[in-house]
């Protein structure tokens, strides 16, 4: 049963959904199996996380890919371990500064696709270490603000949707485009001049202030019939590091023209969280604040209280998250560690410790859809993936592709 060797590897520049350069990575096995990728990058970027390029871009990723790539070939394209100490010894940096997390990502899951491909099994079974697989509950952002939209939108950057209660796939992903088409109608009644308006994930992204914010999408929850904490749920990223001002030791609503000190923000977060039952806080507090993380997680044991900048893929700082008690559900995105590699001993780390994984889009996404798989393949509870947009639809319709095999037992729990 030999296993397929890489032959060739080749990358080019293409374009993100926001129209900004990305380096696309195409993987070749026994001259014919093709696995192809190309990198996302984020907008509000935690400080710890890799680089997503080298300071003159996807360009010299490119260059540095074109140099090396004959130390890849002979590699079996399903060794990723080989493939990640290759990319570390070119680039000996911690955070692939050198060469670029985006191309560290594009190599890596590349080379799986075209080990997929060759042994003609799906991409999560590769990756994965489980033998039952479930889908990840897709949860979405309806309205946006913070980082992620203009201002006059809420300081909150996502407040998102998800459908726990569902039966199906197709069920859950319907269900959150109902309350992405009813929240536009909700908000064009309380401001006839709102001109649909989007953030860089598909939410809405009216004038509004936080608290008008999370009214709306509970009413367009309402309306179409559905209890909060029930068939539906909201969550909000409050993406917390972009308020957090460290001279002042403040969390600064500026479009809101309030200021929380590091308690206050604590009982902001929590009266949110109580008020709409969320299933899903991310980032409550800002990325260092792992004492007031933990006061978070007694308080809420049934809510996803989630570190995004706070664990950033980082197997090591996920374990002192994990010794803080500061989270019991992280973020997985494979460009934040870099590789697939990174990311899958992350996800080893939050499986051996009860840690609830999500594995995300970042606003600057790639119309590919591996991490539907990356989802399935690592027990993820979530996939947020956000809501409309061909960039985001791409990873849902995939889900929805899979649903035809008989390999997948149904929906996570959450």
């Amino acid at each position: 049963n030999r296993l397929a060797k890489i032959t060739s590897i080749k990358g080019r520049i293409i374009h993100n959904s926001r129209g900004t350069k990305t380096i696309e990575v195409d993987v070749i096995s026994d001259n014919q199996y093709l696995g192809r990728t190309s990198a996302p990058s984020g907008a509000s970027v935690g400080k710890y996380e890799a680089a997503s390029f080298p300071e003159d871009g996807p360009e010299e990723s490119l260059r540095i890919l074109n140099e090396n790539s004959k130390k890849f070939l002979e590699f079996e394209s399903s060794d990723l371990k080989s493939i990640d100490e290759t990319l570390k010894a070119i680039d000996q940096t911690s955070n692939y500064s050198k060469i670029g997390g985006g191309l560290a990502y594009a190599i890596t899951i590349a080379s799986m696709e075209s080990a997929s491909k060759a042994v003609g099994k799906q991409l999560f079974e590769l990756i994965s270490e489980q033998d039952e697989y479930r889908f990840p509950i897709p949860i979405g952002n309806i309205l946006g603000g913070g980082a992620h939209a203009g201002p006059g939108t809420p300081d909150i950057q996502e407040i998102l949707i998800s459908a726990p209660g569902a039966k199906t796939i197709r069920d859950a992903i319907e269900t959150n485009f109902k309350v992405h088409k009813e929240l536009r109608n909700v908000i064009e009644k309380t401001d006839p001049s709102f001109t649909n308006g989007r953030g860089d994930e598909g939410g809405w992204a009216p004038k509004c202030d936080n608290e008008k914010a999370l009214e709306l999408c509970a009413m367009a929850c309402e309306n179409l019939g559905y209890t909060l904490g029930k068939e539906v749920s909201l969550g909000v990223d409050f993406a917390s590091s972009t308020q957090w001002n460290e001279e002042k030791h403040l969390y600064v609503y500026e479009r809101a023209g309030f200021e929380n000190t590091p308690e206050k923000q604590i009982e902001f977060v929590a009266s949110i969280i109580e008020k709409y039952k969320l299933i899903y806080a991310e980032d409550a507090v800002h990325e260092e604040a792992f004492g007031d993380m933990s006061e978070l997680v007694s308080k809420f044991p049934k809510t996803m209280i989630t570190g995004d900048d706070l664990t950033v893929t980082n197997k090591d700082i996920l374990k002192k998250a994990i010794e803080n008690k500061s989270c019991n559900a992280a973020i997985l995105k494979v460009n934040q560690a870099g590789s697939l590699y990174d990311a899958l001993e992350f996800a080893k780390v939050a499986d051996n410790n009860d840690i609830k994984l999500i594995t995300s889009h970042r606003s600057g996404e790639s119309i590919d859809s591996q991490i539907s798989h990356i989802g399935i393949g690592t027990n993820s509870k979530m996939l947020k993936v956000g809501v409309v947009g061909g960039e985001r639809v791409a990873k849902l319709n995939e889900l929805i592709r899979l649903s035809e095999h008989d390999l997948i037992q149904g929906m996570a729990e959450v």
